[in-house]
């Protein structure tokens, strides 16, 4: 009777490793708010990337008041990574974090093109879910060192600013960042559509379109699903 107990939880103990295996790479959806936050759920965890107070660019726009295993800002300015919106694990300084079976890391990167003078550091994170590696660029507008492009390595799914202004990078920018980290899908946030908001410096998706010229652009709405592995081409996903 031990024998045949032995052999049942063992059995039990694979089925729930395979379980666990096959969902960890069964790939994302991905759902986004106001071209701002997104919403990342796969793997068994979900995670909410800069959740934002309808202030400055983001004026006008419904908060994301949701509820996420993780949440990661990459700074804690109202409109791009507001502590008190969303509930979950908020990390928004550089570290390196293990939540919920992610494996997060997050390292530090000037907001602006003076070095963080004006608004000091932002926090770059990197990640895997689903079996997909993420890079999460979505609020910054510092160079990238050689050490940062190591440590991005080449990601299956970049997130990143694109608006300009002060402390997003510009279409020119962000289309130089992409080709030095060379992913496969590249999901474009912080930016307007429409006339923009009173007092905010940045501008639509459509100038990063353009100096991405020859890369296709899929636009996808508000959500999209992405499996466990992707083609090794360069897709933009615009999302709404």
């Amino acid at each position: 009777m031990s024998v045949l107990r032995s052999a049942v939880t063992a059995a039990a103990g694979l089925a729930l490793s395979l379980t666990s295996s096959a969902l960890a790479g069964a790939g994302v959806s991905i759902s986004s708010y106001g071209q701002r936050a997104l919403l990342i759920q796969g793997g068994g965890q979900s995670v909410l990337l800069n959740p934002y107070k309808a202030v400055g660019c983001a004026a006008g726009l419904p908060e994301p008041r949701l509820t996420a295993g993780v949440v990661l800002a990459n700074s804690e300015l109202s409109d791009e990574g507001a502590r008190d919106v969303a509930g979950g694990r908020f990390l928004a300084q550089p570290g390196s974090y293990r939540i919920g079976g992610l494996s997060l890391e997050g390292f530090a990167n000037p907001h602006d093109r003076v070095g963080g003078r004006r608004f000091g550091n932002a926090t770059l994170w990197r990640w895997q879910q689903g079996g997909l590696s993420f890079a999460h660029l979505g609020a910054t507008a510092g160079e990238l060192t050689a050490a940062d492009r190591v440590l991005l390595a080449n990601p299956d799914v970049l997130i990143i600013g694109v608006g300009g202004g002060s402390k997003i990078y510009d279409a020119e920018e962000s289309a130089a960042v992409v080709n030095q980290l060379n992913p496969k899908r590249v999901i474009p946030v912080q930016y307007v559509t429409g006339d923009a908001p009173e007092g905010c410096d940045q501008e639509g998706v459509q100038p990063f379109l353009d100096a991405m010229g020859g890369t296709a652009v899929r636009r996808v709405g508000r959500s999209q699903t992405l499996p466990g592995k992707l083609d090794d081409t360069t897709v933009i996903t615009v999302m709404q």
